[in-house]
């Protein structure tokens, strides 16, 4: 009862403790069977137990090397579950097969190609659509360059639209001496790059001569 202390007889105490290993409501039953105590409910054996540190040992944790209760078991049918359960050769709603395109936060658009991701070894990755359509009629992009759009419009990935051009190059065309290129009227695009060609020659032809007389 709530305010009375509980008391046990040694009997009882030395059954509790030997069978404190058990899982509690079992062993709580035998108890009851035997010792007919009527008046214990299965908090007040529990507190019991708790106060004398007789643990059952189990932590409610899977053990390394434990063997699933279920392993083996095949589930019962459920009309409602199997309603919403994968299929076997079903793919996720969102699954982007080869032929997606996505606009990056950069303004390019990119492609899913079947080619294998160096990073996921996944069967399919994203590239850049307009290098890729520039690749396959021209070849790799020399190392030291890259592709700038003729028009300025990045989504633009049609191969003629692009160029190859030397990586120093797109500080120029970036606005950072003269109007940038992307920003200028079409009939402005030709000479500035022209002229963006022609100071970048200029320059390099300034190092090899500085190499060559130093």
């Amino acid at each position: 009862m709530k305010g009375r202390w509980i008391q046990y007889t040694d009997d009882e105490l030395e059954f509790i403790e030997q069978t404190s290993t058990l899982p509690r409501r079992q062993a709580y039953a035998a108890f009851r069977e035997k010792f007919d105590r009527t008046d214990v409910s299965l908090n007040n054996y529990k507190a019991l137990c708790k106060r004398k540190g007789w643990l059952t040992g189990r932590t409610g944790q899977f053990v390394k090397g434990g063997v699933p209760a279920n392993k083996g078991k095949k589930m019962p049918y459920n009309a409602n579950r199997a309603r919403t359960q994968f299929k076997k050769g079903g793919m996720p709603h969102n699954t982007k097969f080869a032929g997606h395109e996505r606009i990056t936060r950069d303004g390019y658009v990119e492609i899913s190609v079947e080619e294998t991701n160096p990073h996921t070894g996944f069967g399919r990755r994203y590239v850049q659509k307009h290098r890729w359509l520039w690749e396959k009629e021209n070849g790799p992009v020399p190392a030291g360059h890259c592709l700038k759009s003729v028009d300025g419009d990045k989504t633009n990935t049609d191969p003629s639209n692009w160029i190859c051009i030397p990586r120093a190059l797109l500080p120029r065309l970036a606005g950072r001496w003269t109007q940038g290129y992307d920003e200028a009227p079409a009939e402005l695009k030709p000479v500035i790059l022209a002229t963006a060609k022609l100071e970048h020659r200029a320059r390099e032809e300034g190092r090899r001569g500085h190499k060559e007389t130093g």
